[in-house]
This record gives structure tokens, sequence and C-alpha cells, in this order.
């Protein structure tokens, strides 16, 4: 009984709790699902409010027409995007029209055997546009493109410049190597069964190899017409191969800046004063005012003319405001190579390009940057082609018609040459002068270290850079071959002098000058008779 009242005065109790605990749930349950605006949570209807079910379709209005807006401004940018895909495309059909073959195989490195197939018909392609299966008009009698002859031990060329010879052993390995190619290719070819003759094959050899021609184009191959011996007397063999040259390739693509790289140009000097304030008006300008990153070190020998060349180099640094410059004084026996590899070891700085020169050069600001882009430490080297000024007494005449130093520093025919066998104005970074060992100091006097330097790098893992340079030029002087000089040395001197004087036109019209003279002089006086 005890126990059944109990129960009873419990259970509402148990019934309010129940209540209660109903109650707050719902009341969690519509906080936590109540719908939110983009900013702010939105309220519950109220009582003074619309319905809850007008309430709902207010608030899902609301959010369909922020998604008709969304999608609105994704279509546009949709849209935007075709436009600049459609733009292009065009631009990239503009490209394969104008460049097929080399853009197909481009674009198809994903797919190998595809790139494969383009690849040939590209170079089928090369073949056909070259001169291999007919001729090409051209516009003038220099447009056309002259073969080269080879035999199987020389070559004969016509672009000899003053390095190479009109008849030579090909010397570079690169050539050597593409005409022994040429040469066993085409013997293979010969040799090669033909399906249809049941007679023995004859066997060819090199040695019937009899003479070949070859002429490239520089934007499509290398066309080889070799000739062999044949199985009679007046029978011969024709083989016509040819390179083609593949597509332009993109190797490098990145940003160099130079604006901290300096340069130490370092002069080895004796006497020549008056060519040295030649030097410092052409170093003022060039070096101090337009360039500005540059160091000068003067390596002077003897004491003859030094207080001279010193006021000079002060009086420069005064007007200019210049202070990188080193004077090193030596007390003995001129030697270029010693000079320059005592200004290179003076150095005390950080790393710093290097620059070979001489008294009579004439350098521009251009070159300077060309010295620095070609140099790289470790890695490169740059020995340019400098353009050499021929004598201007003899290109312009009388004294009184030569015009000044700018005006003659012009690249023709009739002014210069390029010095192709010179190689002692040269760039490098000191640390590859160091390694790589410096300059044979047993060497006295005029010209050979040079050639000894350019060597030493020819045979290490650097690459050697050797360019025409169009901002670089060797000032004519009178040149004066000494006794003292070893034989070797002064017939390289008097060689040089030689080629200094004038080209082979301007040399002719002095030798036969007499001639000249004379035929002018027969016909004055026969327009007097008639």
């Amino acid at each position: 009984m005890m126990l059944r009242r109990g129960f009873f005065l419990f259970l509402p109790r148990l019934v309010g709790l129940l209540v209660v605990a109903c109650c707050s749930m719902s009341i969690v349950y519509m906080l936590a699902c109540t719908p939110k605006g983009d900013n702010q949570q939105l309220a519950l209807p109220r009582v003074h409010s619309p319905t809850v079910k007008e309430g709902y379709e207010a608030i899902l209005q609301e959010r369909e027409e922020q998604h008709s807006n969304y999608i609105i401004s994704l279509k546009k940018q949709i849209a935007q995007l075709k436009a600049e895909l459609q733009g292009r495309t065009e631009k990239l059909k503009n490209m394969q029209n104008q460049y097929p073959d080399s853009l197909d195989i481009r674009l198809d490195q994903s797919k190998p055997e595809k790139a494969q197939a383009n690849l040939l018909a590209f170079l089928r392609s090369q073949v056909d546009k070259a001169e291999v299966h007919s001729g090409v008009k051209l516009s003038t009698e220099y447009a056309a493109v002259p073969f080269e002859s080879f035999t199987l031990q020389k070559v004969y060329q016509l672009e000899t410049g003053l390095t190479r010879h009109p008849e030579e052993k090909p010397v570079r390995k690169d050539k050597r190597d593409e005409l022994i190619e040429v040469i066993e290719l085409a013997v293979g070819t010969l040799n090669k069964p033909d399906g249809v003759s049941k007679a023995k094959p004859r066997v060819y050899t090199a040695s019937d190899f009899i003479e070949g021609i070859y002429r490239t184009e520089k934007n499509k191959g290398t066309l080889y017409e070799l000739t062999f011996k044949g199985d009679e007397k007046h029978q011969f063999k024709k083989i016509v191969l040819f390179r083609p040259f593949g597509p332009v390739m993109k190797v490098k693509n990145e940003n160099i800046n130079m604006a901290d790289t300096l340069i130490n140009v370092i002069v080895p000097l004796a006497k020549r004063a008056s060519k040295f304030r030649q030097f410092m008006q052409n170093f003022r300008e060039m070096g101090i005012q337009q360039d500005g990153r540059i160091h000068l070190t003067v390596v002077y020998f003897g004491k003859e003319q030094m207080n001279e060349v010193k006021s000079i180099l002060e009086n420069t640094s005064k007007s200019a405001n210049f202070k990188n410059f080193t004077f090193i004084q030596m007390n003995e026996e001129f030697s270029r190579g010693k000079g320059l590899d005592v200004g290179a070891r003076f150095w005390k700085g950080n790393n710093v390009v290097l620059f070979f020169c001489d008294v009579d050069i004439y350098f521009t600001a251009e070159f300077l940057n060309s010295c620095r882009l070609n140099t790289q430490p470790g890695k490169k080297v740059f020995y340019p082609v400098l353009f050499s000024q021929y004598n201007p007494s003899i290109i312009y005449g009388h004294h009184d018609s030569i015009p000044s130093l700018e005006q003659q520093l012009t690249i023709k025919k009739e002014t210069g040459f390029w010095r192709d066998f010179g190689f002692g104005m040269t760039c490098q970074y000191r640390s590859d002068f160091l390694n790589i060992g410096g300059f044979d100091l047993d060497i006295k006097g005029w010209g050979g270290e040079d050639v000894h330097l350019y060597r030493k790098y020819l045979h290490s893992n650097l690459m050697v850079i050797r360019t025409p340079v169009r901002g670089l030029f060797h000032l004519w002087h009178e040149k004066q071959c000494l006794d003292e000089l070893t034989p070797e040395q002064y017939k390289m001197c008097m060689q040089s002098k030689a080629m200094n004087e004038a080209s082979h036109g301007q040399l002719g019209m002095l030798v036969f000058k007499q001639e000249i003279e004379t035929h002018l002089h027969r016909q004055k006086w026969s327009s007097k008779k008639t």
C-alpha cells in the first residue's frame, strides 16, 4: 500500500519533467533548423508576423533570387572565358598555318608515334624545300649558295678568311667527322644489294671515292653529291645525300642581371704615351661615362715616359671623378703575357670579369655588355674577333682627306678586316684564368702568349665563345718588328704588318701605280689630239 501511494504521488512530477524536457527539445530544434540569411541569422516567425508557411516561402524566394544572380554571374564568366579561348585558338591556328611542321612536332610530344611521324614528314619537307631535285629562281648572282669540294684528304673552300686556306685538311673535328660519316654512308649505300642482279656484286671501298661537293642552306640542311669509280673506265657512280635540319627548339629562357658585374680592363704598356692618351679618351667616354661598371689596371714596364702616362691617368681620374684604377710599375723588359698575368693576380676583390686589352684598341659600351654576356665562371670564356683597321693614309689618300677617328670606324671591306688570326683580346672570369694556369711567363716580347692561353682554354671543359663583334676595333699603327724576336715571332710580326696595310685591291693599285698613271697619261694625250 505504501509503495502504491508513493508511486501515485511521484507520477505527476514525472509527467511534468517529461513535458518540460519535450518543450526544451522543441525550442532547441527550432533554433537549430531556422534558415539563415547571407550575413545574419533569420528570426523565427513571430506571433504578429505572417504565418510559418508564408515566412518560409519568403525565405525560399530570397534564396532563389540569390542563386539566380549567382548563376547569371557564372554565365558571364563562362562567356568571357569562351571568347578568350576562341581568340587564343585563332592565334594558335595562325601559328600552325605559318609553321605547320615544327609546331605539329612540338604539340604531339605526348604521343611518341605521332611525333615521330610528324618529324619524318618535316624532314622530307626539308628535302623538297632545298635545291636537291630542282633549282630555284634567285634575284642576283650573290644569292647563290656556292658548293665546296672535298676528297679523302683535302677540302677546297671559297670562304677562306685569314685563318683558312683555299686548300687544307679538315682540321676541325666536327667537319672531319661529318665528311667521314658521309663517305661511309655512301659506300654502304653502294654495297647494299639491289635485289635484281644475280651477278656477284662489286664491293666498294673508300678508295673508290673520287670527289664530292657539298653546300649548306642554313634553314634547310646540307646537300652532298659524291662521285665514285664505276665498273668501266668512263663510268661513274653518283650518290646524293641530304642532311635535313630539324625544327627550331627552345633550349633556355632566362633573365640575366648584369647591373653589378664589374669588368677589370687590364692594359700592359711600355712607352707609347701618345697612344695611351688616345686610349684614355675612349675609356673615359665608353667605360666611365656610358658603362660605369669598370675598373682599369695599367701594368707599366720601365720608367721612360712613365710620369707622362701617370699624369694622363690622374688627370682623367680628377676630371671624371673616377677612382677605380690601379697602376703597377715593373722594372723589367716588356712582356705582354707577364703584364696581363700580374694585373690579373693583383686584384683583391670578388671574382671579376677580366678584359685583356691593348693600348691601340677602341671599344664601345655595347662591347662591354657583350663581354659580360658571353662569360660565365666555370662555363664560358669569350674570344671576340675584332675588326682591324687598314692604314688610313692608303685608304683615304692624302692626309688632308682623312676623316675623324669615329668616322673611320666603319665595318667595310675597304676599311679593314676581321682579325680572325688574333687571340689577344679576351674576356674571362678571374677564377677561370687562375684555374687554367694563366700565361706562359717564359714567352718574352711580342706574340705567342695569347695563342698559348687560347689553347689552354680549348683543352679544358670550358666553352670558348668565338665570334666577330661590331664594337671592338684594332686601330692602325705602324708596326715595328724588332731584330731580337725569334724567327717564328718575327715571321708572325711581318705577316701581321702586311695584312694591316690595305686590302688586296688597294695594295694592287699601289703595285701597279706606274702602269695606271701611264695609262691615264695616254688617255689624256689621246683626247687632246682629237
